[in-house]
């Protein structure tokens, strides 16, 4: 193993917690915002939405800056940007100015995640990658689980401080980022092909791609993915809510409270797991997750149907732990998929379809919703996705045994 490779996801740990703290401090605290800079709830609405559709359009193009360029460089001057945005968000006055400091953090932050990715991966070559995959997104699971600190900071304070100190504390931590993570050394490359190369073009990148079967098959994989995940997330505190006739907050903190927790042990769990499957089997990596879909679709059937309160708490955590174990595992099985100058545009094309089908899962419900099918049956068949998802796994093993 490089030397460095351990210090590079520890460090990229709080880079990830950053980016989604900055991401969703704005929902955390829309009362104190919208007090100071009035606005409808389609307004409020907008400045999410706005967010998703810019990241989601400019994902595959951030990740294909990190294969044209240095991902360190990439990561440092990713982390800078979108600090600098939270940092003068704090400074709006009108409903204009925070739609475009929205727009501008969602463009920043589009570059950071495939970077990040694609350079653990690059120090993590063998036995390590899903493990150190899935510490790099448990830093993630934490960014969201304090996110609450924005509202929290508000009440407090002036909602503008929330933006101004977490602005200030990314700069400098960019500073810090930059000084310390380095692409990979050169002498610990394996072969010179295996170097990311200046001159990768981002059209021969997605012509690449999307010439493998079993990435297209990836892409829909990752998609449908999104679809469960925010028809289950978005949903899930309004079915506590209706099914249990719970008050409001009580179903936000049962849909919500554990589910970071349960999300932080499923990515290390299925990141250590799979590291130890792939010592004996290299497709170890696509097995794990393979399982947990397959034991997290009966998960969801059975949360869905119960009418006992506890029942249906452990089914849900059981299904969000064994979920995790895909998102552990998607970059290491895109370096089984794609070829390594093209791993970081990959992973940001998958960033795209997931965002944008994401956001389809969560109007779809709604949609349901208001043609009188109830939670319910949509949870049901979410589950039944979950096992489409896992077929389509083992299909990409066979296309990439095929290949080999």
């Amino acid at each position: 193993m490089p030397s460095g490779a351990w210090l590079v996801v520890v460090l990229l740990f709080f880079v990830g917690a950053l980016n989604y703290i900055d991401r969703t401090l704005l929902l955390t605290m829309r009362i104190s915002v919208i007090e100071v800079i009035p606005m409808n709830d389609t307004r409020f609405g907008l400045l999410t939405s706005v967010f998703l559709w810019t990241y989601g359009l400019l994902s595959p193009f951030g990740g294909f800056l990190a294969d044209r360029f240095k991902r360190s460089r990439v990561i440092s001057i990713s982390l800078f940007a979108w600090s600098a945005v939270t940092w003068l968000t704090a400074y709006s006055t009108s409903f204009g100015q925070l739609l475009v400091s929205r727009i501008l953090l969602s463009a920043s932050q589009a570059c950071y995640i495939p970077a990040a990715l694609a350079l653990i991966s690059d120090y993590h070559r063998g036995q390590t990658r899903s493990l150190a995959t899935g510490i790099h997104m448990t830093g993630i699971m934490v960014g969201l689980g304090m996110s609450f600190m924005g509202g929290w900071i508000a009440e407090k304070q002036e909602w503008s401080t929330v933006f101004l100190i977490f602005g200030i504390a990314g700069i400098l931590y960019s500073i810090i980022v930059g000084l310390l993570v380095r692409d990979i050394p050169k002498n610990n490359a394996v072969v010179a092909s295996e170097k990311t190369e200046n001159n990768v073009s981002f059209f021969e990148a997605i012509k690449d791609l999307f010439s493998r079967g079993s990435f297209m098959l990836a892409l829909l994989y990752w998609g449908l993915l999104g679809i469960v995940g925010s028809l289950l997330l978005g949903w899930l505190p309004t079915y506590y809510k209706e099914h249990f006739n719970l008050a409001q907050g009580i179903a936000g903190l049962y849909a919500t409270g554990y589910l970071y927790p349960v999300a932080i042990a499923g990515l290390l769990l299925g990141g250590f797991w799979a590291d130890r499957w792939s010592r004996t089997n290299q497709h170890g990596r696509i097995f794990v997750p393979v399982i947990g879909l397959s034991v997290a679709a009966p998960c969801i059937f059975i949360a869905s149907s119960t009418t006992t309160l506890p029942i249906a708490i452990i089914f849900f955590a059981f299904m969000r732990l064994l979920i995790a174990f895909s998102d552990s595992n998607m970059m290491p099985i895109l370096c089984l998929i794609a070829a390594k100058q093209y791993r970081a545009t990959g992973y940001g094309v998958l960033n795209f379809f997931s965002t944008i089908l994401g956001g389809f899962g969560l109007f779809a419900g709604g949609v349901l919703r208001d043609n009188q099918v109830n939670l319910d049956n949509m949870f049901q068949l979410a589950a039944i996705i979950l096992l489409i998802c896992a077929a389509l796994l083992f299909v990409i093993k066979f296309l990439i045994k095929t290949s080999e």
